[in-house]
């Protein structure tokens, strides 16, 4: 089913609750979870016999073996499906019909699926782990070989075609790209928040701003300033992309302080102000129509997870932004929460830092196929993705690796 066209809203059409589905919070559900929103196809897999378990359990159904999570064949054949018409949950019963069916693992397991509209049994199909609104992880099944949009992929993606996009720094080189390719994916409309606007982009040289991009005064250091705007335009705005950055060079220890508290202003306190003024219009729109307001995306610098040599002042406040990041993610659901994980910049700041660094427009194409495919943890760049890989295999050691670099 094709997603449909974007239509100016009825004034008098009360707007539809961002009610949540079902969730089933049980340890492997969460862990499923994770993984969708890593973008990985996951599941428990015996370390004694090979055989795959889903749902997930806490031992192997085959032989009581133990489990471990590994990437497994993502095809399948679809074996029955059904198109069901009526429902007693309350937010299955805003979104009849809904297409769903069993689908045969090629990894072994059978599955309940959520169909394609082409997924007949017999099909072969393709299976890919999303994310709902209640962050659990659920099936979908698409023909294989198919390439495009779909409704089925819309209502668990947020893509910037026809949405409302404020960046929040576009004075700075990430913003800058960001609102670019927002306008080359068919963003309606892209806020760029500028603070200083006394001064010209001219006069910083920068280049202007390209053609489709509105730009704002916002300051996120000003609570003034972002109160104005949320008055104006918060009520507008359906994907927020935080780009507010300012990874500085300086150590806890040593130099003045006064860049720490700068960066706390900007990166904690200032996202805390975004989230307050908006927050509560983003989540009571997560479910207005076909377009509702659907991400935050909050940039981070992989120094969160553990601190580069020089650095240590601006890890310091990434650290506490991601944990705001996290809490956010809680307190806005159904609103998708992306935290994009950084490597060091192309950019004055990171002169001395040798490659592989990251470019603006790396950044920019990355979160929208984030958002696309409604992942919830990215890492763009060498550095990032080597750093979160080993975070995840142990947190401490990749600390203690890191700070021990000379």
């Amino acid at each position: 089913m094709k997603v449909p066209p974007r239509r100016k809203k009825n004034p008098l059409a009360v707007t539809r609750l961002p009610l949540l589905p079902p969730a089933a919070p049980s340890r492997g559900a969460l862990k499923l979870a994770t993984l969708a929103g890593q973008g990985r196809f996951a599941l428990p897999v015996c370390t004694a016999c090979g055989a795959v378990s889903y749902p997930a359990r806490d031992v192997c159904g085959a032989c009581l073996g133990e489990l471990a999570w590994r990437d497994v064949a993502d095809g399948g054949t679809v074996l029955a499906r059904t198109v069901l018409r009526a429902s007693g949950d309350v937010y299955f019963r805003q979104r009849l019909p809904v297409r769903a069916g069993l689908v045969g693992m090629d990894a072994g397991p059978r599955t309940v699926a959520f169909l394609h509209e082409d997924a007949e049994p017999g099909t072969r199909v393709r299976l890919t782990l999303r994310l709902d609104k209640a962050d659990q992880a659920v099936m979908l099944a698409l023909p294989e070989g198919f390439a495009g949009e779909d409704a089925l992929l819309h209502a668990h993606g947020c893509s910037l075609r026809d949405r409302r996009v404020l960046v929040t720094d576009a004075r700075g080189s990430l913003g800058a790209a960001m609102a670019a390719r927002a306008v080359a994916a068919g963003a309606r409309e892209v806020f760029a928040g500028e603070a200083g606007t006394w001064t010209s982009r001219e006069a910083l040289g920068q280049s202007s701003l390209p053609e489709g991009v509105l730009p704002v005064p916002l300051d996120l250091t000003d609570e003034r300033s972002v109160r104005e705007f949320a008055a104006e335009f918060g009520g507008r705005v359906e994907i927020v992309i935080n780009t507010a950055m300012a990874p500085r060079p300086g150590s806890v220890t040593e130099g003045d302080p006064t860049r720490l508290r700068e960066a706390m202003e900007l990166e904690v306190f200032g996202t805390a102000r975004l989230a307050r003024m908006l927050g509560t219009a983003l989540r009571a729109r997560g479910a207005d129509g076909d377009y509702p307001a659907c991400a935050w995306v909050q940039a981070v610098s992989a120094d969160a997870l553990a601190p580069s040599p020089g650095y240590g002042a601006h890890a310091a406040a990434q650290a506490a932004a991601l944990s705001l990041a996290l809490s956010l993610r809680a307190e806005l659901r159904p609103i998708r929460v992306t935290t994009v994980f950084l490597g060091p910049l192309e950019d004055e700041w990171h002169q001395d830092v040798p490659p592989p660094k990251v470019a603006p427009r790396a950044f920019a194409d990355a979160v929208a196929a984030a958002l696309e495919r409604g992942l919830e943890e990215i890492a763009v760049g060498d550095v990032a993705r080597h750093l979160l890989e080993r975070w995840r295999e142990d947190p401490t050691l990749a600390i203690r690796e890191t700070t021990h670099t000379s």
